[in-house]
């Protein structure tokens, strides 16, 4: 008898513990292709979503392809795309949400949608990561003022600038830094909203 309640116990921890090692992310969202570290090879990206969890977050994963036509798993980021729903389904809804994400020239873009605008981080795999090189903002108040921010992390520079549009007028506004991050942050390390400069 006390074989049987072991063998019991064992069945249900073993069920617990092989629920908790699925992955949660089962939607698949966006799948790009194109070469991300110059082998002639199409490499992907792909955004896949936890649709079960209040807040609905993305990960996205980066894979490099093989010679025998397998993929390796490079990075993976569950920071780089806010969720969905970041204060739940039943919370305020802001208008913002993921757009897609686009391969250019070895350059992995990650964009998102601003009720009135967009921004758009980039990424290139160098120094055996992928590291951000680029961000870009622009957006509108609302009330007649549109800003943009292009932020070329490789060489530091920080342009912003503000203009008016519609009835109001205003001098536009326009800032020109140079900011360097060393190391280039990581796409594992990426949050939206969380750093004022990107």
């Amino acid at each position: 008898m006390k074989k049987i309640i072991l063998l019991i116990v064992f069945l249900i921890g073993f069920e617990t513990y092989s629920q908790a090692k699925k992955d949660p992310f089962t939607v698949e969202v966006t799948k790009v292709m194109g070469d991300l570290n110059k082998d002639n090879l199409e490499d992907k990206v792909i955004v896949t979503q936890d649709t079960v969890n209040e807040k609905s977050p993305y990960k996205l994963q980066i894979f490099f392809a093989q010679p025998n036509g397998k993929f390796k798993l490079i990075a993976t980021s569950t920071k780089i795309i806010a969720p969905q729903y970041p204060d739940g389904r039943d919370g305020y809804r802001t208008g913002d949400g993921f757009m897609d994400v686009t391969i250019t020239k070895g350059v992995v873009s990650v964009n998102f949608g601003l009720l009135r605008g967009h921004f758009e981080h980039k990424f290139r795999f160098q120094n055996g990561n992928f590291e951000l090189i680029g961000f870009s903002y622009v957006a509108s108040d609302g009330h007649g003022t549109m800003s943009s921010i292009d932020f070329n992390l490789s060489t530091g520079i920080r342009i912003e600038k503000t203009e008016a549009y519609g009835e109001d007028d205003f001098a536009p506004t326009y800032t020109k830094k140079k900011i360097l991050i060393r190391p280039l942050p990581k796409i594992q390390d990426v949050e939206p909203f969380e750093n004022e400069l990107y």
